[in-house]
């Protein structure tokens, strides 16, 4: 019998050949959006500056754009660079409840292929529709309902990289038109690449920015191997020495990587954040939405609670004077007290945004003051719902006794409640702005979103050129 991942090569050549629905690659237009704002965004992080210094300096063909420049080099550099650039201020997509965010490795790499071969758009989005599909099905088989978590990250592994580098590798062979064989070969050899452990989440380090560009990077070079001769195991996955026995253990479930395959869609289960913040303080904004939509303002509050499943304190609320004063505004994003303030006193964009989130606006006294008097709790209602959802109850009582109690069970941006088209442009605007013109920015939005009928994207990519 053939190994699961020559079955899925099989899958994604049927796809190859035939097409996705019109409305998968409408939807992953959107996440190109998604994906290219953020980009444009984090074009002057440190990190990201560092990483396209480095590539520049590799030099090479000039195949591939690197997003915000108008430098070209090759296809696996881009790919680097720009997968570093869409991770970079963690605003990336994400799903539920495999904790990945697939297209910041996925899309950077379909992008760079399809322009190193000059790929047509509607290609494209089928690469990063299959892709990512693997990138989710591989973190779903790595899903332990006993836990209520995602095996690679209880043991510190960082499954976005590490499942992403398998996924964009099969996108791009699918752009460089690699048979069945070659999907195989193309993610057996990226399973070796895939990497990244989540100890910066817990002590610091600029590396975890990176994390999604190696698997970018990775997938490039591995279908790229594959187009030269080199082969992987075809039990790559599911084989004893092979992807799951080596990151997850007996408790992996490979057979979830093909179970209803082409039927059910993973990718249709995508979150895009509205909120340039860690996803699990997401309910804490929508619920402070509400309470201002109220008329109650932080002014008003004399007491504040923020429940929320106890899984996720470590992440946003602990140690609680850390979070209460975070020392960095990259450390903002990740607490609690100070995204709840943000969102109270007026955050920006659709609810708070990057411009929340730099050190001089984290010295703001009055958010200072609001965020130390926010005690986040575990509540048990949520966590019957988390992790296939992040749940939050925000409790507060005002000044004159009034009492508020806000539940939010459904994120904003999930499939539940999906951002409108207004509102993905919206935020995409807001962030190609900062790198590019607003007639530029415009010009990029509406070439994106016709990328189903385009025969190449290499205009398109040229529009990311800042300026």
């Amino acid at each position: 019998m053939s190994g699961i991942i020559e079955r899925f090569a099989e899958f994604a050549d049927h796809v190859r050949r035939d097409g996705m629905d019109p409305i998968h690659r409408k939807t992953c237009a959107y996440r190109v959006l998604d994906v290219l704002g953020n980009s444009l965004a984090a074009s002057g992080v440190p990190a990201a500056r560092a990483v396209a210094g480095m590539a520049e300096h590799w030099g090479g063909v000039e195949e591939s754009t690197i997003v915000g420049s108008e430098r070209r080099v090759p296809a696996p550099s881009a790919a680097l660079v720009n997968g570093t650039l869409a991770h970079a201020l963690d605003f990336d997509d994400s799903h539920l409840p495999s904790m990945l965010h697939p297209s910041a490795s996925t899309v950077p790499a379909a992008l760079a292929a399809a322009e190193a071969t000059g790929a047509g758009g509607a290609a494209t989005l089928d690469a990063i529709c299959v892709g990512t599909e693997l990138c989710l099905r591989l973190g779903m088989a790595g899903y332990d309902e006993r836990l209520g978590n995602s095996i690679f990250f209880e043991r510190g592994q960082h499954a976005t990289s590490i499942c992403g580098a398998v996924g964009a590798a099969v996108a791009a062979a699918m752009l460089y038109q690699l048979d069945p064989a070659g999907v195989a070969a193309s993610a057996g050899v990226a399973a070796s690449m895939g990497s990244g452990l989540l100890e910066a989440n817990r002590t610091g380090g600029t590396v975890k920015r990176v994390h999604t560009g190696w698997a970018a990077h990775g997938a490039l070079v591995a279908a790229q191997m594959a187009a030269a001769g080199i082969t992987g195991p075809p039990t790559v996955l599911e084989g004893r020495f092979g992807f799951f026995q080596a990151w997850c253990g007996d408790q992996a479930r490979p057979d979830r990587v093909l179970e209803r395959l082409g039927e059910r869609w993973h990718i249709d289960d995508m979150h895009i954040k509205p909120y340039s913040c860690n996803h699990f303080t997401h309910s804490g904004v929508d619920a402070a939405l509400e309470l201002r939509s109220r008329g109650v303002m932080a002014d008003d509050i004399a007491e504040i609670e923020f429940g929320v499943p106890a899984a996720v304190l470590r992440t946003i609320a602990e140690p609680a004077e850390v979070k209460a004063a975070p020392p960095t505004g990259y450390a903002a994003a990740f607490s609690g007290p100070y995204v709840l303030a943000a969102a109270l006193t007026g955050g920006g964009g659709l609810g708070v945004w990057l411009d929340d989130f730099t050190d001089d606006a984290i010295r703001d006294p009055v958010r200072r003051a609001l965020a130390a008097r926010i005690r986040c709790v575990p509540d048990p209602d949520c966590d019957e719902r988390f992790p296939q959802h992040l749940p939050g109850v925000l409790r507060v009582l005002t000044k004159t006794g009034e009492r508020h109690v806000i539940r939010v069970d459904t994120n904003r941006g999930g499939p539940e409640r999906p951002l409108s088209e207004e509102e993905l442009v919206t935020k995409f605007t807001l962030g190609a702005t900062r790198c590019l013109t607003s007639e530029r920015a415009s010009g990029l939005h509406r070439a994106v979103l016709g990328l189903p009928t385009v025969d190449s994207t290499r205009a398109l990519m040229a529009l990311t050129a800042s300026g």
